[in-house]
């Protein structure tokens, strides 16, 4: 039985700078092929390190084999480009050896590496954690205390290891800011890098993918009511309960957030005390500025 096609194209990172809208763009070119459903496998994590950045995605069973894994590619016989984008290759200080399973698996693979502002990029992961994963704490707390925040924000330290292992050559990097600012730009040249045709223009280029929405419910509390409202025993009787108390209960146990309201002054000087020698790593390690990156270089 003939196996299916082997990815040989990787978006690694970062979360929350546009893995998700750039894969979406790369899928529309007609010698491009990237996994959609599910876009991220993660199916270089083991699978105690899926279930400890990403809970549930272990469902669907890839850490099973590669046999699970390549099954998603199976339509993509005779494309040049198959790829899949998994934001969490790129955390590397929770899930060690990435880099290493992927490059066993395709050393010649060619490694797409998206940066955001780091500030705004950490602020993003905490409002993720808020919407999906019930974090309470107030932001300024949460990030101080949680080094995933800023960690996952040190794009030297992760991307050291996919240059060492695949080169310089092999690997893109590319930042949130110019794909917005300079989409078909950074595509053209992305298609080029890949050596597909690169006049193509993706008819989704206005299209955000992935965004963390303008306002979030976040979880009171200690969040008791909240875990009531998705345990078991609620699946099986929440539907005999009166709508007016169900209401009751989602008022008690989740407040709507308004993302722009909440004054980020506080934790944007603390980040940038810690992110601007981060950056400057990264500018040695790629030889570049990243004036694009306002946030983090403001003094307001």
């Amino acid at each position: 039985m003939p196996s299916n096609p082997r990815p040989n194209l990787f978006i690694v990172g970062s979360m929350k700078s546009g893995t998700t809208s750039l894969s979406a763009y790369l899928n529309t070119h007609p010698s491009i092929f990237m996994t959609a459903d599910p876009k991220e496998p993660t199916y270089f994590l083991e699978r105690e390190q899926i279930l400890d950045v990403l809970p549930g995605v272990e469902q669907r069973g890839f850490w099973r084999g590669e046999r699970y894994y390549l099954e998603l590619f199976a339509k993509a016989e005779g494309m040049p480009i198959i790829g899949e984008a998994s934001a969490n290759y790129a955390r590397l200080h929770r899930v060690k050896g990435v880099p290493e399973r992927v490059a066993k698996f395709n050393p010649e693979a060619r490694i797409v590496f998206i940066m955001r502002d780091p500030v705004e990029r950490t602020i993003s992961h905490y409002w993720y954690m808020v919407q999906h994963f019930d974090e309470r704490r107030g932001m300024f707390k949460a990030i101080r205390e949680d080094p995933d925040f800023v960690d996952t924000s040190n794009y030297a330290m992760q991307l050291r290891p996919y240059l060492k292992l695949f080169g310089a050559e092999h690997v893109k990097v590319l930042t949130t800011e110019a794909l917005r600012d300079h989409p078909q730009e950074v595509m053209h040249d992305l298609f080029r890098w890949l050596g597909v045709d690169a006049s193509f223009n993706p008819p989704n280029l206005t299209e955000r993918f992935g965004a963390t929405p303008a306002a979030v419910q976040k979880v009171r509390g200690l969040g008791l009511i909240h875990r009531f409202r998705y345990s078991r025993f609620w699946n099986a009787v929440g539907s005999h309960i009166p709508p007016s108390v169900r209401g009751l209960g989602r008022a008690l146990s989740e407040r709507r957030v308004e993302r722009k309201d909440v004054d980020t002054s506080a934790v944007n000087a603390y980040l940038r005390l810690l992110q601007r020698a981060q950056c400057d790593e990264l500018r040695a390690l790629l030889g570049r500025d990243f004036p694009e990156w306002r946030v983090l270089y403001s003094d307001d």
